[in-house]
């Protein structure tokens, strides 16, 4: 069953972040991962829930998830994203 991780970021540096950018990539590299949504624009469609910045990566499963969150890389680019994001992370399983 596949699994996703999504992502929401409120980002307060975004010079920074674009080290966090590209540490994430090498571990989507990495892990296998597929983005499925990354940025672009929100349209709240009911509630108030009003993230600045939206992301879902695609994993074969749950495992796989958990192996790319703590994996070496991410774990890279989480220290690089210190200070430039607030972020707001899940996994959840695919249908």
């Amino acid at each position: 069953m596949p699994a996703y991780i999504i992502a929401t970021a409120d980002v307060t540096d975004p010079a920074a972040y674009e080290e966090y950018k590209r540490l994430s990539g090498i571990a989507v590299q990495a892990h296998g991962a597929v983005f499925r949504v990354r940025g672009g624009p929100v349209d709240v469609l009911e509630g108030d829930w009003q993230p600045p910045r939206v992301a879902v990566l695609e994993f074969p499963d749950r495992a796989a998830a958990r192996a790319f969150y703590e994996g070496p890389e991410y774990t890279a680019a989480r220290a690089a994203r210190a200070g430039a994001a607030r972020m707001s992370i899940i996994i959840v399983d695919g249908v």
